[in-house]
């Protein structure tokens, strides 16, 4: 009698999540109201591993307020880039600290990237693609290298680029959930009134949209709150959400961003 055909092991290398699944969850939120999708998501356990990605910028209490009400220990990562203002900084450890979230996660750029690509710091100041590219996106490739999605601050209201957000959308085989996609200013303002939220220090000076302190600037009364980015170039995102950015390949040495 023949013996049966040996169990091959196989390597499931399928993505987590595909465009499919992000239909099928926009179908089946839309219209729900965000905390109740939020408590859906992890009570069903629909994510997988997960994690919030925030800026701490002057918007970013409310998405971590909203899942620290649901689950006060999912993972916070931060994205230190070595050129944030100090304020944020200490923002981000009053925020987490009034919220009650202690699984905390600051990723900073390779330093052997740093002294190959941007030895003397000022990077920013003749590529600021190319340095977006050493000092955000690759520390949150590898922030993100495990999770099977991820939560985003983005709101649609922001800049055209973010335009039509969905609230869930896939990028490179990860659910990139965005809770606050339909959110406007005033909803924002209205939650931070309610929750009694702390603000970040710089906005009271008018720094609407805080990023890198060399990158960003005061709005100006009737600008875009975006405006105070990279002010002078012809640029409107870091590329972390895969937007596409002015010349990311441009490189003085001829070689790779990253």
């Amino acid at each position: 009698m023949a013996e049966p055909a040996r169990k091959l092991d196989v390597i499931d290398a399928r993505p987590a999540f595909t465009q499919a699944d992000a239909d099928a969850l926009n179908a089946r939120f839309e219209g729900v109201e965000t905390l109740e999708m939020l408590r859906t998501l992890f009570a069903e356990d629909l994510l997988g591993e997960t994690a919030i990605v925030s800026s701490f910028g002057t918007e970013s209490a409310v998405l971590l307020s909203l899942l620290a009400r649901v689950n006060p220990d999912v993972p916070v990562v931060f994205v230190d880039t070595l050129k944030m203002f100090p304020e944020t900084d200490a923002y981000r450890i009053e925020l987490l600290d009034h919220l009650g979230m202690h699984n905390r996660r600051v990723i900073t750029p390779d330093p052997e990237v740093l002294a190959k690509k941007d030895e003397t710091g000022l990077r920013w100041s003749y590529d600021p693609d190319g340095c977006c590219a050493i000092r955000k996106v690759e520390p949150l490739a590898r922030a993100k290298d495990g999770l099977d999605s991820w939560f985003s601050g983005r709101k649609a209201f922001q800049s055209q680029t973010r335009a039509n957000l969905p609230r869930f959308e896939v990028e490179d085989g990860r659910l990139k959930v965005n809770p606050l996609g339909d959110w406007v200013k005033a909803d924002l303002d209205a939650y931070f009134e309610e929750h009694h939220l702390p603000r970040h220090s710089l906005e009271a000076q008018g720094y609407l949209s805080i990023g890198c302190a060399p990158c960003t600037s005061v709005v100006k009364p009737g600008e875009d709150p975006r405006a105070g980015r990279w002010r002078g170039w012809d640029k409107v995102e870091c590329g972390i959400h895969g937007e596409v950015i002015t010349h990311p390949d441009e490189d003085p040495a001829n070689e790779p961003a990253f």
